[in-house]
Formats: C-alpha cells, structure tokens, sequence
C-alpha cells in the first residue's frame, strides 16, 4: 500500500475517519474506506460495488485540454494566482513562478501553510491558528493570532470587505478587518456540517461563497457577514455533490460562475452565481486521477489545476467542445476563447 503523508492523511484519511463517526460506520467498514474512499464519496451512504465502479469509470468528454505543466518542489499545500504568477506553498516555503513555470520568487514560512490569497499586493498566509501578511518578497509586514484556542483554520477569503476565515472545528467563519481586528463569527442557519478539512470560501463582487461540505451545498453571504442563500443537492450524477463532504475547493470566474472541485472521485463543475448547474469540466481522468480535490484558478482563457507536486494548464478545444454543455454554453465566457 502506499505510504499516505499526514496532510492526505488529514484531508483523504481524517475525512474518512471523521466521515465514519459523522455516519456511524463500524471498524470494518472504515477499513474498506480507506482501501476504496470513492464508495464513501460517491453518495452519503456506501454504495454498491458495481455502483461506484460504474460511476469510478464513467468518462467524461471534455472541452478543456492540458496545454502545459510543471512541477513543484514538494507537495503543494496550498496555491493562489496573482498578476499571472502562480503562488505555490510546500512546507516551510513559498514559491512564485511565471504562468510558463519559471520560477520567479521563493522565501521560508512556517510548516502547515492551509491558504494563500492575495489582496493589493500582499500575500496574505493562513495556518491552522494565524494569519501571516507578507510583500512579495517575502518580509512580513503583519500577522496575528486565532481568535480561538482551539481554532483549525482550513480556508480563507480576503478582499476589500475583510478576512473571512473558515474554521473547521468551531465550524463557523471568523470575520476580520483587514488589520487583523476580529469583527465577527458567522454561523450558518442550516448549521455548517465539516467532517474534514472541505471547508472552501470565495469571494465575488462583495459576496462570499463557502461551501457546507456535510449538507452539501454552497451559502452565499453578504460582506457584512450576513446569509442571502444557499444552493446544492447531494448526489453522484452531474449538477450534485457526492459523498461525506463536498465541495472542496471554491473559485470563481470573471462573468460570474463558481467552480467547484470535489474529492474522492474529483471533478470540477461550474454553476452560476444563483446555483444553477452549466456543466462538469474536468473528470478524475482529464485532472490525473487520486481521490485528493484538486486546487484550481481561473487566469483569462485558462484554467490552472494544482494537485500533489504538479502544477496543470488546462484551455479551451473546439475541436471537441460541441459535445459537451460547456460548448453549447452561451455566456461570453473568456475561458472559452477559440484558439
């Protein structure tokens, strides 16, 4: 059996474990998940065998096509986009490089790095209890602590209406200002849900976006803090969230759309800001496999997929894209330029 690090352990492992008490799964069957985590995925009760099978090996034909790569370091813990730039922590480092994969930046930062965002030129660190601030060239310019004792901090939005924290043991959201000054701790009406470390937020025109893993669905809130709406249903087929817990990761495009990125048997999905469902367009197969989310960014007409060490450059294919919902989509989206 492969050897699984503490962070799969934590993200692939920890959710399954957790997923199980969630769920009230024996010993033993905790064991299969671990030997096969798409059955827990797949749907909020283990399915049949021949079920996730067939569901593992449905293959989906896809607009987008892997253009260009590169590799990091070591294991990317966490990835943001900046000015065209792709910002990359591992442990104990940061890593700038340029869209073409030349490595432009790199500087030491503590182990356990959960996040990265930027906001008006600082790049703002997220660890498990503090936020760091750096410039670009890596001097930190302000940092403070979890408003918690016992704060697990997984995910993190920061743009003109404050730091917006997720916090997956208290299972809420820390609002901050900018300057670190706790403003407030949002709670979710329906109650957030978090078995493991799936606790993703975003943010666009001054809304926020997270997602509430175990009911499987995405809240939007205002920048005050305040709940507007939710959206999602559980489920393996497209347009649905499977499994324990899903969405992971949460991004956003220039017209409007939230993509989403699922694990255990990863994909990423786009739907409107209102939650309606445009298409999958990456499958487990088109991003590389696993049972890890993958990470992803939207950069003008590409798509920028991290997941492990490799750094993934996704664009748009005419020659196939008439097959898929993405190629008879109407928007005027810039991700879908016809080269």
């Amino acid at each position: 059996m492969d050897k699984i690090t503490r962070r799969k352990f934590f993200h692939i492992g920890g959710s399954v474990a957790l997923g199980s008490l969630f769920l009230g799964v024996a010993g033993s069957s905790l064991w299969k998940m671990f030997l096969h985590p798409e059955k827990l995925f797949y749907d909020s009760d283990m399915v049949k065998d021949e079920d996730a099978a067939a569901l593992k090996n449905h293959h989906l034909v896809s607009p987008y096509r892997r253009t260009f790569g590169f590799l990091a370091p070591d294991e990317v813990t966490a990835f943001e986009m900046n000015k065209g730039n792709v910002i990359l922590a591992t442990e104990n480092q940061i890593y700038i490089y340029g869209i073409s994969g030349e490595l432009q930046q790199n500087f030491p930062v503590a182990s356990d790095v959960r996040d990265l965002a930027v906001y008006e030129d600082q790049l703002y660190v997220l660890f498990p209890a503090r936020v760091e601030v750096y410039d670009m060239q890596g001097d930190l310019q302000k940092d403070w602590d979890a408003c918690s004792d016992n704060s697990d901090y997984c995910s993190f939005a920061v743009f003109d209406g404050g730091v917006f924290v997720t916090d997956a043991s208290n299972k809420n959201i820390c609002k901050y200002e900018l300057d670190g000054t706790l403003s407030r701790f949002i709670n979710s009406p329906e109650g957030f849900i978090v078995p493991s470390y799936s606790f993703g937020i975003t943010t666009m025109d001054g809304a926020v976006y997270v997602s509430n893993p175990g009911r499987h669905k995405i809240e939007q809130y205002t920048a005050a803090g305040d709940f507007v709406t939710s959206f999602g249903k559980a489920g393996a087929e497209d347009g649905a969230f499977s499994g324990c817990c899903n969405p992971v990761q949460l991004t956003t495009t220039s017209t409007g759309e939230i993509l989403t990125s699922e694990k255990g048997v990863p994909r990423i999905s786009c739907y409107s800001k209102d939650g309606q469902f445009r298409s999958v367009l990456l499958d487990q197969q088109a991003l590389g496999g696993g049972h890890n989310a993958y990470d992803m960014r939207v950069y003008n007409d590409k798509l920028i997929v991290v997941g492990g060490k490799k750094v993934s450059v996704f664009q748009y294919n005419k020659q196939v894209s008439q097959q898929t919902l993405c190629g008879t989509c109407t928007l005027n989206c810039p991700m879908k330029v016809l080269a």
